[in-house]
């Protein structure tokens, strides 16, 4: 991790472990998940609301009013919306990305799910999905939620990443390997 992105990610961890803590106690996860869902989704849709976050231009005051505006237009819990307005006070926003990034690995972990990155050379359909899925599950021990992405310079195969583990049945590692074989060999 470089070296700004991990200044990002430890303000976003301090602020997301307290407004998980805050949900916690007041019962409201599921509504905080659904939160962090909706914030995802409009930083993902919005270029605006990005340069809002990043713009070291724009004034404290307009960034509170801005991320107050969205926190009350999304619905978002009111510990997560108090927390973005002290955000804005403090010129954290910037942090923001990393806070919805930190809020899901906490959700995950209270939840018990692991998330696996898996990367195919095609789309996955809904029922390989539930079968990789379900396989997964079984070997590691809790509920597994994939989070999948598509390379077609894979060839065919997977390429899955749980954690520290990495697990590369991809027609192009196994050419890459062939290929380092035959250049032993000649």
């Amino acid at each position: 991790m470089s070296e700004p992105a991990s200044i990002s990610y430890g303000i976003a961890s301090r602020y997301a472990s307290a407004v998980f803590e805050i949900s916690k106690e007041n019962g409201e996860l599921t509504d905080l998940e659904t939160s962090v869902n909706d914030l995802a989704a409009a930083l993902e849709a919005s270029e605006d609301l990005r340069e809002v976050i990043a713009s070291p231009l724009i004034s404290r005051s307009e960034q509170g009013k801005a991320i107050t505006a969205v926190a009350a237009k999304l619905g978002l819990t009111g510990a997560l919306s108090s927390t973005l307005g002290l955000m804005a006070e403090k010129r954290r926003l910037f942090a923001l990305p990393q806070l919805v990034t930190r809020l899901n690995e906490l959700l995950a972990d209270h939840k018990g799910e692991v998330t696996a990155e898996v990367t195919s050379a095609t789309p996955l359909s809904a029922e390989q999905s539930e079968k990789l899925s379900a396989m997964l599950a079984e070997t590691i021990g809790s509920t597994v939620k994939l989070n999948t992405a598509v390379d077609e310079s894979l060839i065919g195969g997977l390429v899955v990443k749980v954690g520290s583990r990495m697990v590369d049945t991809s027609i192009r590692s196994k050419l890459n390997a062939l290929q380092n074989v035959m250049k032993e060999v000649g």
